[in-house]
């Protein structure tokens, strides 16, 4: 998060996200949650250091218990001044202590508790030698939901996210693709976000023709052609928020199977789209979308879910895949991004972020689905 603008969320909203994540843990059978630095300790603290080191950092949660945040001396002075302390006990170990006997002192010996994802390896089994009798789930795991329902706040910095990544995409159609390196439309892309207030750009994928049909290219040194297909994948943090947006260019005239790949991936995302509402499952939005592709023969080109919770990261649970049967709740934002992927030819990627409605879904991303044309 180094760099990153956070969201001008107040103390006391910290504060309830970290009594809902408590009881939550305690309903889910867990003595509580520890959270390290990353996009869950922002979220319940607003606390971000600088750097992220082999020193330990660690917010301890637990129903019924004043939450504690265990920070090294010398972070000591940010994490109290950080927007969610309010409320917080900062409780800080000197370098040469033991951190994870310091944290111990916190925890139930015999606890089960959910861990932060992106943990190190070196601080749990530090925690798992101080106090071998307890146990340890990842927070994904045990807590999937747990940010995935977004406040009006949080949709409202959503919302402008997605607003910013779409005047991107406006200005990078206006620029020549042909004749240039993949990696020079990228860094327009880069450039562009930041200009509409990106504090951190994520990705910018430009995969042209046949790189195309690879979903997760890295933009290179292939030069755009006249005649390719070109797949535009790009989002990142602002305001501590993320956009993730996906539109498809052609430069030049397409061919008749061109256009109709990219109508059917037009009309796949659409069917995902009209399939967000209040309680329906998660599989559904998937289910919509791929059978659209299926039923046109392209099935087995369409080769990952489609799609994923957004918020202060920009992949977050819940995700739009076949057997998830976690049902929608309004609040919920997500990626719906169906594709076809053909080998060694090209691909075709449309994206929008949902956020679930009292009564459907509303699109975070405005800019046209329809086939663009570029030089």
């Amino acid at each position: 998060m180094t760099g990153t603008a956070l969201a001008p969320f107040t103390a006391d909203d910290y504060r309830v996200r970290r009594e809902r994540a408590a009881r939550a843990a305690a309903e889910a059978g867990l003595a509580g949650l520890l959270v390290a630095p990353g996009p869950d300790l922002v979220w319940l603290t607003g606390y971000a250091p600088t750097a992220v080191t082999e020193r330990l950092t660690l917010l301890v949660l637990a129903a019924g218990q004043d939450p504690v945040l265990v920070v090294p001396t010398l972070e000591a002075p940010d994490a109290r001044h950080a927007v969610g302390e309010a409320a917080l006990t900062v409780r800080d170990w000197a370098d040469g202590k033991d951190p994870y006997a310091a944290t111990a002192r916190l925890l139930d010996g015999s606890g089960r508790y959910g861990i932060s994802d992106n943990t190190w390896a070196l601080h749990l089994l530090g925690l798992q030698k101080a106090l071998p009798g307890t146990s340890y789930a990842a927070l994904t795991e045990a807590l999937p939901m747990l940010r995935a329902v977004k406040d009006a706040a949080e949709l409202e910095l959503l919302a402008a996210a997605g607003a910013a990544a779409d005047r991107a995409f406006e200005e990078i159609r206006k620029v020549a693709f042909a004749g240039r390196r993949e990696s020079d439309v990228a860094a327009d892309l880069a450039g562009l976000l930041r200009r509409s207030g990106h504090g951190r750009v994520d990705f910018t994928i430009v995969a042209s023709g046949p790189n195309g049909a690879d979903p997760h290219h890295e933009a290179g040194d292939r030069v755009i052609a006249h005649g390719d297909m070109v797949v535009l994948d790009f989002g990142g943090l602002k305001d501590g928020y993320g956009s993730d947006t996906s539109r498809t260019v052609h430069v030049g005239e397409p061919t008749p199977e061109e256009r109709r790949v990219h109508a059917v991936v037009r009309e796949a995302q659409q069917a995902g789209y009209e399939a967000v509402r209040p309680g329906a499952a998660c599989q559904e939005v998937d289910r919509a979308a791929r059978a659209v592709i299926a039923d046109a023969g392209y099935g087995e080109y369409f080769v990952h879910r489609t799609g994923h919770g957004i918020g202060v990261t920009t992949h977050e649970p819940p995700y739009m895949i076949e057997g998830e049967e976690q049902p929608l709740v309004p609040g919920m934002c997500f990626s719906v991004e169906p594709g076809i992927y053909l080998p060694g030819r090209f691909g075709v990627r449309i994206e929008d972020i949902v956020a679930v409605t009292e009564d459907g879904g509303r699109r975070l991303n405005t800019t046209t689905r329809e086939m663009v044309i570029v030089e």
